[in-house]
């Protein structure tokens, strides 16, 4: 029989992209979704039409445990999360209860599901547990290139939040000998990124200036570094740690560093454009307490996964400019639609 995915987030970037992959893997694959509302899970419902959906909610655990029960998954993928990291000082409570006490439910919800106690420990056949950890936990330094013995220092409301739901899963696999891990994914992108997010912000930005429908773009920090990579390539190393002998996290990104300066002379040349002449720095779009480095080292999931990146930073920036420019050119709302190259 195939096997049975549940994924949270299954609207985002990184769920339709996971659910594209474990489908070519054979997968029955489940997207949990809060209701019908959503503009997005009708276009789940269109572009991933193998695809079943479920109701369930973050915030909500009977609604997990409920969902666990119908779906009866071998994998879940906990993608669901408020990501976007300025919106976290914004909406502080809100990121804590979804993006950290989220993790505790659906860990919860899969721990009652299988009838583990503290007296009876997860059997052979259990669910497999997937947690999306996240660079930002890493935040101020205290070494570089950041691996998974590297201390946290989140600068964020969202990475503190990340930070929660990684050690909650450590211990459950620790305490209850669930199969549970963590991927702690650095920056991935790609033209199904939300607008509001920097990279896609300055792949929009170009964009627009080349079809005529702006002539400057705004930013702040232009100094920052990211280990940028491809949405697509990190989904493979998440069913990866999956398919492992045993539960361990890992540190998944390119191990290579890029400023946005970088990003923006990229995107800007990938559009014909000269970046000085439309970009304009604007200091109130500083986050209140920056990140200045994020680079991962990641051997270990080279070595015992056997994963590795596929798309350089260049070819990545220019596939969301193009992307960004038909879609523009062609009358799309950035908002609402969406590339599935």
């Amino acid at each position: 029989m195939a096997r049975r995915a549940l994924i949270t987030g299954i609207t985002g970037q990184d769920g339709s992209y996971l659910a594209e992959h474990l489908l070519d893997q054979g997968y029955e694959v489940w997207g949990l979704v809060r209701g019908q509302a959503n503009p997005r899970v009708s276009r789940v419902r269109r572009q991933l039409r193998d695809v079943q959906l479920v109701r369930g909610d973050l915030l909500d655990q009977g609604s997990l445990i409920s969902a666990v029960e119908r779906v009866a998954p071998d994998e879940v993928y906990n993608l669901g999360a408020i990501s976007f990291v300025p919106m976290s000082w914004e909406q502080a409570e809100l990121t804590a209860e979804v993006t950290g006490m989220g993790v505790l439910r659906m860990l919860e919800a899969i721990r009652v599901c299988s009838g583990i106690t503290s007296s009876r420990a997860a059997a052979s056949g259990q669910i497999r547990f997937y947690q999306a950890s996240s660079s930002e936990m890493f935040g101020q330094v205290r070494e570089t290139p950041q691996n998974e013995l590297t201390p946290f220092h989140p600068r964020s409301p969202y990475g503190v939040a990340k930070a929660y739901g990684h050690f909650l899963t450590q211990n459950y696999r620790e305490s209850y000998g669930m199969f549970a891990v963590s991927g702690i994914l650095f920056n991935h992108e790609s033209p199904r990124r939300g607008a509001e997010f920097v990279t896609r912000k300055i792949t929009l930005g170009a964009a627009r200036i080349k079809v005529g429908l702006a002539t400057e773009l705004r930013l702040g920090n232009l100094d920052a570094r990211r280990d940028w990579g491809y949405a697509g390539d990190y989904v493979r190393a998440m069913r990866m740690m999956l398919q492992s002998a045993t539960p361990e996290d890992y540190v998944i990104g390119t191990g290579r560093t890029h400023s946005v300066r970088e990003l923006v002379e990229a995107a800007f040349t990938a559009a014909g454009l000269d970046w000085e002449r439309h970009v304009v720095l604007d200091p109130a779009l500083h986050r209140p307490a920056e990140v200045d480095l994020l680079c991962a080292d990641p051997k270990k999931a080279r070595m015992q996964l056997g994963w590795e990146p596929s798309v350089p930073f260049e070819d990545l920036i220019a596939m969301m400019v193009d992307s960004d420019t038909r879609l523009l050119a062609g009358g799309g709302d950035p908002d609402q639609d969406s590339s599935w190259p």
